[in-house]
């Protein structure tokens, strides 16, 4: 599927030069057959439980991209279950992010709890068939009834009760007058299956708890696994595409639909996104949130798509990356350096060079006039001539990294030494004359260096070549600034938190030095006040974003991403 346009749209089909993934080759044989009517509809169905996370970016755009490739239909729909973990704030952060990513769902945004009544209908139907009874057994009992991988379950025994017995039970589940916990409506299929899914599974539970939308008008909830089929089925959704972990349950998926005798869907599996150093499992999400170990969902260190936009990364470059990592079977792990590949592709052709200065050291220019200033002519972006040029004032005292200067630098260092001479960007070649240090401390303070007037560049006389380039900022004329270096939330993981693993705890994997403040920056007269959300390369630092957190008096950059692309090293070799 193409998805490089923002906002997506029906012209932005996907590219015929592209192989077609392994779902692919199931639409397309389905629409020869003519089976649905040769229609293509989908759906992205996410629990509005948390923020969506890079995983989710992969199935919002192979869902919603298969329908702009068919010219289908691909519906938005909450699955909205479980009243105790959801909330309105998620399903508001969930529609901005499928906004955000490029796509829109028209007029085709439901709910599950849209589909309650008629669920219940359903149900009473399924009870009046045999084929569902209301148990007592408590949660724990369930447990020692259902069996292990190699042993069959055994039957509970309310199994037995007659259908009017079930009819009148599950009537007052739904009146409210049973206990939480005290009962449930299981599936009546097959204790002894192989499967664990099929050994009479819950289809409803009570909850006591005010739902975000139907409030207390019910205190019976269907379970994920048989609302969702069933939600499937009423929209006339033709291919219902999920990760991988619920392969298992497909059947259960077809034996609902089979045994309701309503329209059916086809369950399709793909493998989920695994990232080195990548946190995946919304619970941990959610416990980094609650435990205070990030600020909240939209960290800039967090792999949810609110905490990707916030850090500065573009629609763009996430769908590029779920483009490039394509539609498998079977799962792996894709490394991260991967998607900071793609952000730093996009980028490169769109952000402005700037020049900020990280940890200033000072730096006088002792043959420079005192007082003069010039306005010096700096490209905003050599990869694009079309976004012009600016001018950077210059004098005679300036910035330049602490990481610049070695007064004792080891072989092939070529910024900064004494008697060395390098290059200011824009501006002239110097050289190092003089140190000056603190003489508590003995660290240096400044540096004295002389200018050769005529390296002037762009003036054509700047003809004698030396090997270092630095980037600098007028003392005089820049801007304080705060800039936050993030980096991956876990250390040298490359196993996944996968939902109920009995894992490590995660939080002995997390990064200590995941974020670095840096409050004593100087940037630029360019971007003094710059708009929040936009986007910079900070010359020889990285990439940078604006974020919400700045001042008209202190703009707060983000670090996107560094320069450092270990992905395009590896492709070329």
């Amino acid at each position: 599927m193409n998805t490089t346009t923002e906002p997506m749209d029906k012209e932005s089909a996907a590219n015929p030069a592209m192989p077609a993934n392994f779902i692919e080759v199931i639409i397309n044989e389905d629409i020869k057959t003519g089976k649905h009517g040769s229609r293509v509809h989908t759906r992205f169905p996410p629990e509005p439980n948390g923020y969506l996370h890079i995983g989710h970016a992969k199935s919002i755009c192979l869902n919603f991209g298969l329908a702009l490739k068919y010219g289908g239909k691909c519906n938005l729909r909450f699955d909205d279950t479980n009243p105790t973990k959801e909330d309105v704030e998620y399903v508001d952060s969930i529609q901005e992010d499928v906004k955000w990513l490029g796509f829109d769902w028209d007029d085709r945004k439901y709910y599950a709890s849209d589909y309650f009544e008629k669920i219940y209908e359903y149900t009473v139907e399924l009870i009046k068939k045999g084929k569902a009874y209301v148990c007592d057994l408590s949660a724990e009992e369930t447990r020692q009834y259902r069996g292990t991988l190699t042993e069959p379950g055994k039957e509970s025994p309310y199994r037995s009760r007659t259908v009017e017995e079930n009819l009148a039970l599950f009537a007052k589940m739904k009146a409210g007058e049973f206990a939480e916990g005290s009962r449930v409506l299981r599936a009546k299929i097959d204790m002894s299956s192989p499967n664990l899914n099929m050994r009479d599974p819950v289809l409803y539970r009570i909850v006591r708890a005010r739902h975000h939308r139907t409030g207390d008008a019910w205190c019976i909830y269907p379970m994920y696994d048989y609302a969702h089929p069933i939600s499937d089925s009423i929209e006339g959704v033709t291919h219902s595409i999920c990760t991988l972990e619920f392969e298992d349950h497909r059947p259960l998926y077809d034996w609902t639909l089979e045994s309701l005798g309503i329209y059916q869907c086809q369950q399709i599996e793909f493998a989920r996104l695994n990232l080195t150093n990548t946190i995946m499992s919304k619970r941990y999400l959610r416990r980094l949130v609650e435990e205070g170990y990030v600020s909240d969902w939209d960290d800039p260190r967090m792999p949810t798509i609110s905490g990707l936009r916030r850090r500065g990364f573009t629609p763009e470059a996430i769908r590029d990356f779920c483009d490039r990592i394509g539609v498998a079977k079977s799962n792996s792990t894709v490394d991260v350096a991967l998607l900071e590949h793609c952000i730093r592709e996009d980028l490169n052709s769109k952000a402005t060079r700037v020049m900020a200065v990280l940890k200033p050291l000072k730096l006088i220019i002792d043959n420079y006039p005192e007082g003069q200033v010039e306005e010096l002519i700096a490209e905003n972006n050599p990869e694009n001539p079309e976004m012009g040029s600016r001018t950077i004032p210059f004098s005679r005292e300036i910035y330049i990294e602490q990481d610049d200067f070695m007064e004792n630098p080891p072989k092939k260092f070529f910024r900064l030494t004494p008697g060395a001479e390098v290059r200011l960007k824009h501006a002239y070649i110097i050289k190092c004359e003089q140190v000056v240090k603190d003489e508590q401390t003995g660290e240096i303070v400044a540096v004295h260096c002389s200018y050769d007037p005529d390296t002037k560049s762009g003036s054509g006389t700047a003809n004698r070549k030396v090997k270092g380039v630095l980037h600098w900022v007028s003392a005089a004329h820049a801007g304080k600034a705060e800039v936050r270096l993030y980096d991956y939330l876990l250390v040298n993981s490359q196993e996944q938190e996968e939902e109920g693993e009995d894992t490590k705890d995660f939080v002995d994997k997390l990064n200590p030095n995941s974020l670095e403040r840096l409050v004593d920056c100087l940037v630029e007269p360019s971007i003094k006040t710059p708009q929040v959300g936009s986007r910079f390369q900070f010359l020889r630092n990285g990439y940078f974003a604006v974020d919400r957190d700045s001042s008209p008096h202190l703009p707060v950059f983000n670090r996107i991403v560094s320069l450092k692309d270990s992905w395009a090293k590896l492709e070329k070799k």
